[in-house]
């Protein structure tokens, strides 16, 4: 992809804003990719980036093992953005001081422009940013001059304009910092000269001609879910490869209620694939059985996922002559998320289509979707003419209901969540609140609780809801619903699901929470 558009690397140190810092650079139509701090200069060389961002970091620049950077990197005549770490690093780097704060400063704080900058063009003289940071810069390294300061941080911003280095202690990329994108926008743009050619409608095709060059006369089966994801992969084969391509959707026992049905009904009759659909409950289900781990449940689910898979294709492919293929719905956080290289973005969770196939199915992977983020993925499957419902669709994690399931997963419990998952969403459908918001669910938890009802007293089942407000699901806050709306879902769970007699809503953030349970 970076040989048809413009490229911005970042480098990441392995702040929880890394990913942020490409959705804000995706925005302003620049393409850009998250590589580990440790590439070497040389290979930063060959990809011929039209600039560099080092991203945030909990480390201190000095201390042993701390996370480097190639010195060879400032001398490549590329312009360089230090963020927060990334400009402690390269302050410290290129000869300047680095120091200890009284305290880790983190919360929003004032910055004051000292002199003119093409860095800060246009913007007000004096701003709200975010600041997150234990240490900060004592003294400007040789060439460098002074751009910005706060109350508690003397060097907030710094430049060296012949060599293009610019560096700022604040976060750019969040919200909360007022005239971030605009700052970003003038990196991109006043110093990088970028052109803007990074456009979703235009990935289509690309997206199609690449599919067609790898896949040519070979056969492609498609692991559909059901959700945004696989469905826009689907849609993508079908124009790529028409009836070389078969979609397997598979019945793993922990889907939504109605889920199967209407797999069958949308995607078999609107994606004009061929869909073979799978009941596979009961193997899903038995290996789940006594396993309450969450990442042991992922593993058990993926590779009983692979053998369910490896039986279905070989029945649809037999002996078949030609090279053979697995597209799935892999998109680049999941790529971030499930690699971790000492320091930078640790892994969260095993992403369940995220690394090899076994080598014995003999299929090479199709992931049309790797490079690409989620509202970059909705908008895709607008572009492809995918129906608003289906492309508008809240997420759901490939393990499904086994991680909302707390504990031990069984055929009764799942029903139990499969219910009441139902009755929150449906109402939050009928009361516009769906669409307002990025992503809820109900989770079973693995305790029960005394209740009173009718006259009898009763000992039974917790549920709790979860619903966020999210741009790109990196960072996430919990949806403020109306008093009303909650109590009637809660009334209506404990009336209408047999086994609930308690419903509590979750109002943790992301971070420090998750946006799932598990």
């Amino acid at each position: 992809m970076r040989d048809q558009h413009q490229l911005i690397l970042i480098l990441d140190y392995g702040s929880q804003f890394t990913q942020l810092i490409a959705r804000r650079v995706r925005e302003n139509r620049v393409y850009c990719e998250i590589h580990p701090f440790s590439l070497p200069a040389e290979e930063i060389r060959a990809l011929q980036p039209l600039g560099i961002i080092l991203s945030g970091g909990p480390q201190s620049v000095d201390e042993e093992g701390a996370a480097s950077v190639d010195p060879a990197l400032f001398d490549l005549g590329v312009p360089v953005l230090g963020i927060c770490y990334g400009m402690q690093l390269m302050a410290y780097r290129l000869g300047g001081g680095i120091g200890r704060g009284h305290g880790r400063e983190y919360g929003r704080a004032e910055l004051e422009i000292e002199a003119e900058s093409c860095l800060f063009a246009g913007l007000e003289s004096r701003q709200t940013v975010w600041m997150s940071h234990g240490d900060h810069v004592t003294a400007l390294p040789q060439g460098f001059r002074l751009l910005g300061s706060s109350a508690s941080v003397p060097i907030a911003a710094m430049e060296h304009p012949e060599r293009r280095l610019y560096a700022i202690q604040f976060h750019p990329e969040v919200s909360h910092t007022v005239h971030g994108s605009e700052l970003l926008s003038n990196f991109l743009y006043g110093v990088c000269a970028a052109a803007g050619d990074w456009r979703i409608a235009s990935f289509a095709g690309e997206a199609v001609a690449r599919i067609q060059a790898q896949v040519g006369e070979g056969r492609v089966i498609c692991a559909l879910s059901g959700g945004v994801d696989s469905s826009v992969v689907a849609a993508l084969l079908a124009q790529a490869v028409g009836e070389q391509a078969r979609a397997i959707f598979v019945d793993n026992g922990v889907l939504r209620l109605g889920e199967r049905a209407e797999v069958e009904r949308s995607l078999g009759e609107g994606l004009k694939v061929p869909l073979t659909v799978v009941d596979a409950r009961e193997r899903f289900l038995s290996r789940l059985a006594g396993v309450t781990d969450p990442e042991a449940k992922r593993k058990a689910i993926g590779h009983t996922f692979i053998e369910v898979f490896e039986e279905e294709a070989e029945r649809l492919l037999g002996a078949r002559p030609g090279r053979r293929f697995l597209a799935q719905g892999t998109l680049y956080p999941d790529v971030i998320e499930s690699v971790s290289v000492k320091g930078p973005s640790a892994v969260i969770k095993t992403h369940h289509n995220v690394g090899g196939l076994p080598e014995r199915l003999g299929f090479e992977l199709v992931e049309p979707l790797r490079m690409l983020f989620k509202d970059e993925v909705r908008q895709l499957g607008r572009e492809l003419g995918l129906p608003e419902a289906l492309v508008s669709r809240h997420p759901f994690p490939g393990p499904g209901l086994a991680v909302r399931v707390l504990g031990e997963v069984t055929a009764e419990r799942v029903a139990v969540l499969q219910k009441a998952d139902a009755i929150f969403l449906n109402e939050l459908r009928e009361s516009g609140f769906y669409a307002k918001t990025s992503q809820a669910f109900a989770v079973l938890l693995p305790v029960s609780s005394v209740g009173v009802m009718g006259d009898y007293r009763t000992y039974e089942n917790v549920v709790a809801l979860r619903s966020v407000d999210t741009q790109d699901f990196m960072t996430a806050d919990w949806s403020p619903l109306p008093y009303e709306l909650l109590g009637r879902v809660a009334n209506r769970i404990v009336n209408e699901v047999r086994g609930v007699n308690r419903v509590v809503y979750d109002i943790t953030s992301k971070p420090p929470a998750t946006i799932e349970w598990e």
